[in-house]
């Protein structure tokens, strides 16, 4: 998938919120900026010779995106904080091109190096910001590619919730099957449609649609692949709906046709609409926007709701607390084991 960083708001916050990656790309780049109120901060003349344009160009693309801008660290200094400022930026040993205009202005817009890169991934009319956005992207890609050792398959299954998640939903996927056998005709076809059923009432993708999206091989487990907001919902809905096929069977003292047990589900979606719904629209944002930034992936059907990731989300996938599921395992077997054998 393209990322056209000048014109995708989402993509760009992405890259921002990515403390992982915003790491290297500042050790990569060495572009030094003077230590302030502890972070590194650019003046407007340091970030216009950088990408060589005038300064006004720099002005210009701050007032049309000024909250954007604002949101990632530019601000304007005056009285103390800019004297303040003057003063560091005069003993900054790492500032190699001094900014003599800062003598005698009262006013200062400055740039973090987070709001200096929100600036290269705007530009047009530069050939330095289109190089660095290449770079930027390059360096994100690589970045990810190390963390997760070349693929993003499985990034759900780093974060702390997945393997819980991941067996209550195997338990109940176990119980939903079981019902699929006692409450329904032997029919071939009853375990893919009512599954299908599941996953389209939830993230609107059959199971073929959602492997072809991700990419997955024949022999990859489609919910293996689920983050754990997805699981939950999946086991709560099939958990419920074995329920009611139970309760249909004992009703009518037989099994079901598959036309019936069809019925029974597009009545029982209908009924727990309004349950569902909020952990729905959670769970389709999750979805789109995580698969959308960490692995390239658009699920077109749920284009209207992708958004850009927080910081936290980033490190719940990629940060400290983030690890392998093996790892994960080794770590936590004996609490894993209990769950398992609840």
């Amino acid at each position: 998938m393209k990322r056209d960083l000048t014109t995708s708001g989402i993509h760009r916050k992405n890259i921002l919120n990515n403390n992982i990656a915003l790491k290297e790309l500042y050790k990569e780049l060495d572009f030094a900026g003077v230590m302030f109120e502890g972070k590194y901060r650019y003046t407007k003349k340091l970030v216009a010779d950088f990408f060589d344009v005038d300064e006004r160009t720099i002005d210009r693309y701050v007032e049309s995106h000024k909250d954007e801008v604002g949101e990632h660290g530019y601000e304007v200094l005056t009285g103390n904080r800019l004297r303040n400022f003057k003063l560091a930026h005069g003993n900054d040993i790492n500032v190699v091109t001094i900014d003599n205009s800062l003598k005698k202005t009262s006013v200062l817009g400055v740039f973090t190096f987070k709001a200096f890169l929100n600036i290269g991934m705007l530009l047009t009319e530069s050939e330095q910001a289109k190089i660095l956005r290449g770079f930027i992207l390059d360096v994100v890609i690589d970045t990810l590619n190390r963390k997760l050792g070349g693929s993003t398959k499985y990034i759900n299954q780093r974060e702390e919730e997945f393997l819980s998640s991941a067996i209550r939903e195997h338990r109940y996927r176990q119980e939903f099957t079981n019902a699929l056998d006692y409450y329904i005709q032997d029919n071939k076809f009853k375990y893919a449609q009512l599954t299908n059923k599941v996953y389209i009432s939830i993230f609107e993708e059959d199971a073929k649609e959602y492997r072809q999206i991700l990419k997955l091989k024949e022999k990859d487990s489609v919910r293996a692949t689920m983050y754990s907001e997805v699981l939950d919902l999946i086991a709560s809905y099939e958990n419920g709906y074995a329920d009611c096929l139970k309760k249909e069977f004992e009703k009518l003292s037989r099994k079901l046709t598959l036309g019936e047990a069809n019925q029974l589900f597009d009545l029982f979606e209908s009924f727990t609409n309004a349950i569902y719904e909020p952990l729905r629209e959670k769970a389709r944002s999750l979805m789109a926007s995580r698969d959308m930034a960490f692995r390239d992936a658009l699920h077109e059907k749920l284009k209207n709701y992708v958004t850009h990731l927080s910081t936290d989300e980033f490190d719940k996938f990629l940060g400290e607390k983030s690890m392998a599921l093996e790892k994960r395992i080794d770590q936590n077997i004996d609490v894993f084991k209990r769950l398992k054998d609840r």
